[in-house]
């Protein structure tokens, strides 16, 4: 029994990490949907080398860093580790890779592809799994002193905080630093609409996403006894009410539409293991509205050019799921308990804090050393051809 408990155990984990894997397909196919068509082939291109930049940075560095392991030993010490050991790094690496996606979708359209590989393996190697070490593995105490300071640890069961909230907090500095897009805001206060170049994509995107979210929300009990329908219902009832409020709120316009299950998922992820089903449904709700407003605000009165919104969508949903897990996940709502908003509130602004000042560090860097963004005449040429000589419809293609 304990070897078919064992067995069982890869293969759940192993199924977790192919589908949160999937997930990155669909961070590629959002992008491509939202930004121009000059800069589609860009977005296909940079989300998977970023992905295997990032399993490189992981792989040597980072998961090191994060959880003390490392794979420099033969393949025969290698071979006689469970295959849980080894599945369990192809997971969590998931996870990680997903902090550069989650930039890319923010600084689309104008940064240099070179300089960004080079800020994914920083970041993916040293700044990521230095907060996901604190929360996930009790690095440097910082849990037990939470805990002591507030009778309870902590809690980010699947990552709004580790995972969202840090990569769209690293995002931000990466925006600002960058600046908007050429033609975006004039300098009398018009606004270009840069409207999506394709619905039908951004919304396979979309869908993609909410399908492997499945994996990365209920396999991140990473073993099959400690599995929860709980987890699953309540991933099922944020994103509906991320959809419905995003929808409402938003008057029915797609982009809106299909961001809103996202923002409902972004913000489930801490406390999903713990909500009573209709916290869930209250979170989703209040992440669909917060990221439409906020969403508007950004790009209408800041003047912040977000292309995707992620900071809305990752940081600050992420940051509202981090705290409404302290709220619904406590006994008084409804929740399982063994939690309080007091360690939610420190944890999540510590997870804030880390990526704010990694983000202004590595984007700093990397711009007063190599730069970050495009020329003019490579911006306005459009990404694909400037960076991979060819457009997403050649004209010799459309021509036939």
């Amino acid at each position: 029994m304990e070897a078919v408990k064992s067995g069982a155990d890869v293969l759940f984990i192993l199924l977790g990490a192919i589908m949160v894997l999937a997930m990155h397909s669909g961070f590629a196919f959002l992008e491509l949907g939202t930004v121009r068509k000059k800069n589609q082939v860009n977005a296909l291109i940079k989300i998977l080398v970023d992905f295997a930049v990032s399993t490189i940075a992981y792989f040597f560095i980072g998961y090191s860093i994060a959880y003390g392991v490392n794979f420099f030993s033969s393949a025969e010490v290698l071979a006689q580790k469970s295959g849980f050991d080894l599945v369990k790094f192809f997971f969590l690496l998931t996870f990680a890779a997903a902090i550069p996606a989650i930039i890319s979708g923010g600084i689309a359209e104008r940064a240099k592809f070179n300089p960004q590989l080079i800020a994914t393996f920083v970041i993916v190697g040293f700044v990521y799994p230095f907060f996901e070490g604190i929360t996930w593995n009790q690095h440097y105490g910082i849990q037990a002193w939470i805990k002591g300071l507030t009778g309870d640890e902590f809690h980010d069961f699947a990552g709004s905080i580790v995972v969202h909230a840090v990569g769209g907090w690293l995002a931000l500095p990466a925006i600002l630093l960058l600046g908007a897009r050429r033609g975006r805001y004039s300098k009398e206060g018009q606004i270009a609409a840069h409207p999506p170049s394709s619905i039908p994509f951004l919304a396979l995107g979309a869908w993609i996403l909410t399908v492997g979210w499945f994996g990365f929300n209920v396999m991140s009990a990473q073993t099959i006894d400690k599995v929860s329908g709980l987890v699953a219902l309540n991933s099922l009832m944020a994103m509906v009410g991320g959809t419905l409020a995003a929808w409402f709120v938003g008057r029915n316009d797609p982009g809106f539409s299909y961001n809103g299950p996202l923002a409902g998922l972004v913000a489930v992820c801490a406390g999903s293991d713990l909500m009573h089903p209709l916290g869930a449904l209250m979170v989703g709700l209040v992440a669909g509205a917060l990221f439409v407003y906020m969403f508007t605000l950004v790009q209408n009165r800041w003047k912040i050019d977000d292309v995707l919104g992620v900071w809305p969508l990752h940081g600050l949903c992420g940051l509202w799921g981090g705290l409404a897990a302290g709220i619904f996940g406590t006994t008084a709502l409804g929740g399982l308990g063994g939690i309080n908003f007091m360690a939610q509130a420190i944890g999540s602004l510590l997870g804030v804090a880390v990526a704010l000042v990694g983000g202004f560090v590595v984007y700093g860097l990397l711009k007063m050393t190599v730069g970050i963004r495009m020329s003019q005449e490579d911006e306005y040429e459009g990404a694909d051809l400037s960076v991979h000589k060819i457009s997403a419809t050649p004209d010799r293609e459309s021509s036939w």
